[in-house]
Parts: C-alpha cells; structure tokens; sequence
C-alpha cells in the first residue's frame, strides 16, 4: 500500500509504502529511506513517530539510511589519491556524523518499484556533495521474506573516487518495555574499536576479552557492578573486509526471552549504540515515551573514520566499481 505520509517545508511530498508478509509488517518512507514501523506477529519491534514533522526536528536518525558515509569522519576531512576534502562539519562544529548535516538520512528518495512484500528506493548524490567526490547514485531495497526476515540491500555506483558506508539506523525495542537495558546481546567480534572522549575511534583494535565490550555468549545490555560509567557506542570487528554472503554477526533477545531478532550480514563491522543519549520531547509510535535507552541500533557497516586510518576496514568506492551491503533482521 501507497500513501501519502506528509509535507516538506518547500511542499515535497513524502510518501509512504506499507509491505507485509507472513508475521512481518513494515511502513518505510521516501524521507530518509526511513523504516518508520516494523512489527513481527503483532509485536511493534522498532522505534519511530506517526507524523513527518517530528522527524525533521527530533529523530535521532530513526529507522533512516546515513550516508554518504554513514558513523564518524574526524575533523570532518580525509585526503584520496593525494587530494584532501574538506566536508561539512555536524558533530561540535568540527566532526562529520552521517554524512553531513543533509546526509542520506535526511533527503527524499525516490520509489523505483514496489510490490506487497519489497520497495526499492534510489538517491542521487551530486559530486561535492557535503564536500564528497563524484556523483553516486544509491540504491535501497527492503523485502521481507517468507521466513520471517527484513532483508536490506545497499548498492551504490560513482563517477569519480569516493568514500561511501551505508547503514540502517533502526532502534529496537523487541518489547516496548521502558528500556532495552534488560534485553539480552550476543556480537559475534572477537575486537572493537575503541573510542575518545568525542566518540572517535583511536585507531587501536581491541580484545574484547575480559572487557565490558564482550558480549560473545549473549548478556543483559544493563552494567555490571562497577561498569557503571561505561559508554555503549562502539564498532564491533566482524571481520577485516565485506564478505560475499551473509553471515551470523549478532543475535537480541526480549527481556523475557519470548522474542529473538538476529542480525546477519556481509559487512566487516557492527556499531552498538545502547541509546544512551537519547531523550525525545514529543510522543513515539502511539504516543510512546521514548527515554534514555528506550531503543537500541545494532548498524552494520564498515568501520567508522576507515579513511582515516589504515588499518581499517576499505570504505572507497571507484567507477566502475559497485559497493554491494547487505543485511538481514532475522526475527523468530
């Protein structure tokens, strides 16, 4: 189903498409490629608004697709083939977050194809956007599928040498519960990276052996006695490039175990963010409260700053070439 959703300022309008199949049903918008709903057998699982207008002034990238480059650029700049670009500063005057201030997640894209179970959505990046090289056009497909699963596809193509990472921004809540602090993790990542006081990776890789990163046989996401202070805002190191197919990166569980969502994927890294920072002044989906760590987002990408460093993970894209991603949310 089609409809229209609402307005832009400038009069743009931005529709919505509702797909169902089997236990799933999900609404996505042409505003930011934004899943605004999706629930597995009745039970809503994500975090979103019944109107456009709080997504303009309050989201914290609900259900939207960041890009060019989704995570953190340090100072906002990084140097390709001997060239240095300059991008559009949006984390404390200084920092790239997403993309830029009207990154991916913020633009209308537009509706290819759809059908009851998949859409197909596709996004023009002019070169120079927000200080990036090339022109890219972006593709996003959502199906659900048969067996209980939203699978999203990523595909992306430039014109010039440029750097692209997307990701989906969902926060999930498998049980509308306050918060997801008593909801139960497994990462499958052996390393993470960690953080500065700004969120910036250090460029160091870490163990997540005997730390509070290592949720490798499934935990509650609440602190431990003593990691009161710990932030949960980190990439977790699925592997050192995209692999070919997808494979098992994390599994999420209710607070009483009735629910599990597991994410699989082809992409090298994981970003959990807890929520943490959240604390949204108008109602949620059917006038929810959503509260500091009412959701979660569990961003598969390449690891964030790559450009910047080395021993990261590859986030270039060059023509000819076709960035390929994708993810499955496995819901039982």
């Amino acid at each position: 189903m089609r409809s229209e959703f609402g307005s832009l300022p400038d009069g743009t309008v931005i529709e919505e498409v509702v797909l169902k199949k089997g236990d799933l049903e999900a609404s996505v918008l042409t505003y930011g490629a934004i899943i605004r709903d999706l629930k597995f057998n009745g039970q809503r699982v994500t975090l979103g608004f019944d109107d456009l207008q709080s997504y303009l002034e309050h989201s914290p990238y609900f259900g939207a697709v960041p890009g060019r480059c989704a995570n953190r650029i340090t100072n906002a700049k990084f140097t390709l083939d001997g060239t240095e670009y300059k991008l559009g500063a949006n984390q404390d005057g200084k920092h790239q977050l997403h993309g830029g201030e009207n990154g991916f997640g913020t633009r209308v894209w537009t509706i290819e194809q759809h059908d009851k179970a998949s859409v197909l959505l596709k996004l023009v990046s002019a070169d120079g956007d927000e200080g990036y090289p090339g022109e890219v056009e972006a593709l996003c497909r959502y199906t659900l599928t048969g067996t209980g699963a939203l699978r999203v596809k990523f595909t992306a193509t430039t014109t010039k040498p440029t750097v692209v990472n997307l990701t989906q921004h969902a926060y999930f809540n498998l049980d509308g519960s306050p918060t997801i602090l008593d909801h139960t993790l497994e990462i499958a990542a052996e390393t993470f990276l960690p953080v500065d006081d700004e969120l910036l990776p250090s460029g160091e890789i870490r163990k997540v052996e005997w730390t509070p990163y290592d949720f490798r046989e499934g935990r509650k996401i609440r602190r431990k006695s003593g990691e009161e202070g710990v932030i949960f805002d980190h990439n977790f190191c699925l592997a050192d490039a995209p692999r070919d197919t997808v494979a098992f990166a994390a599994a999420l569980e209710d607070s009483k175990g009735d629910l599990r969502m597991e994410v699989w994927t082809t992409e090298p890294g994981i970003q959990f963010y807890d929520g943490g920072q959240m604390d949204i002044p108008v109602p949620g989906l059917d006038g929810a409260t959503y509260g500091q760590r009412s959701g979660l987002c569990l961003e598969t990408q390449r690891w964030p700053d790559s450009i910047n460093h080395e021993n990261f993970t590859d986030a270039v894209l060059r023509p000819g070439e076709t960035y390929s991603h994708v993810t499955e949310f496995r819901f039982s």
